[in-house]
């Protein structure tokens, strides 16, 4: 287990706070069985700020940190899918750059991963606001490659910023693409769709930040048109049926156009169980 190599990927942009972005980089640099490689990317411009940060770990970890500068924008799926391509090892970490990592997140995934010949693994999320002191709900999917086969017809069966899988699978579902929102969740139907397979650990792997903000983000019309858009992705290339489509997109319409503390209510006390 000590010689296992991976690598953790990672995108940052502008908005980002430092101070996350530290305890972020840190909680990953700091697992009980480290990295061996770390693939930041500069998605666009960044913050005077943020470049110091990102300078100093670099300083730091020469041979184990190296950024990927985007010269504009692209949005987390393209982003993602170009620090792929820097990732040295068949292993890659997901972590996004506002969270905190369990210690031992990255030596328990591998251990199922080996465990049971899986190329995905995620984990619960516990999500908080203010500090991890203040936990406001979690978020739990399903444990099985059965049943996270059935969540998938439904909802998202991963949790994306805290999930491991292998880089030769997710190139060969097609890596990321363009799916504002739903760029992780586009990806796992089509791994599915490759005959992949993964399993979810039933406990805490990491401590995601939240707040009404990201509710807001769950609804509205654009965000309910990128929903429909992606839904259809899924009915073109056959993982819907007529009626997982109209169920699917019937259910998320009405979450989408409710008001927001209805909206919140909903995720923390029904969709994240």
């Amino acid at each position: 287990m000590k010689d296992c190599k991976y690598s953790v990927l990672m995108s940052v942009y502008k908005n980002e706070k430092s101070s996350f972005l530290k305890e972020s980089i840190d909680s990953m640099l700091n697992q009980t069985l480290k990295p061996s490689d770390f693939v930041i990317v500069c998605d666009g411009p960044l913050t005077n700020e943020l470049d110091i940060l990102l300078g100093k770990f670099n300083k730091e970890y020469p041979e184990l940190i190296h950024i990927v500068r985007l010269e504009k924008n692209v949005g987390l799926g393209l982003a993602l899918r170009e620090g792929l391509k820097y990732c040295k090892y068949d292993l890659v970490a997901r972590m996004d750059a506002d969270d905190i990592a369990f210690h031992d997140r990255c030596e328990k995934q591998i251990e199922i991963m080996n465990e049971k010949r899986v190329q995905i693994v995620s984990g619960t999320i516990l999500e908080f606001t203010d500090d991890i002191g203040h936990i406001v709900t979690k978020r739990v999917v399903p444990e099985s490659n059965e049943e996270i086969v059935e969540r998938a017809k439904l909802r998202n069966p991963f949790n994306h910023n805290c999930v491991m899988y292998s880089k030769i699978a997710v190139e060969n579902a097609g890596s990321y693409r363009h799916c504002p929102w739903f760029e992780d969740y586009y990806l796992w139907v089509r791994m599915i769709q490759c005959g992949y397979e993964g399993w979810n650990i039933q406990e805490p792997l990491l401590y995601a930040r939240a707040g009404d903000e990201m509710y807001q983000r769950r609804g509205g019309l654009k965000y309910m048109k990128a929903m429909l858009s992606f839904k259809w992705k899924l009915k073109k290339i056959g993982f819907y049926s007529w009626k997982s489509f109209i169920i699917s997109a019937g259910i998320h319409m009405v979450v989408c156009l409710i008001p927001n503390s209805m909206r919140g209510f909903i995720y923390k006390r029904v969709l994240h169980k």
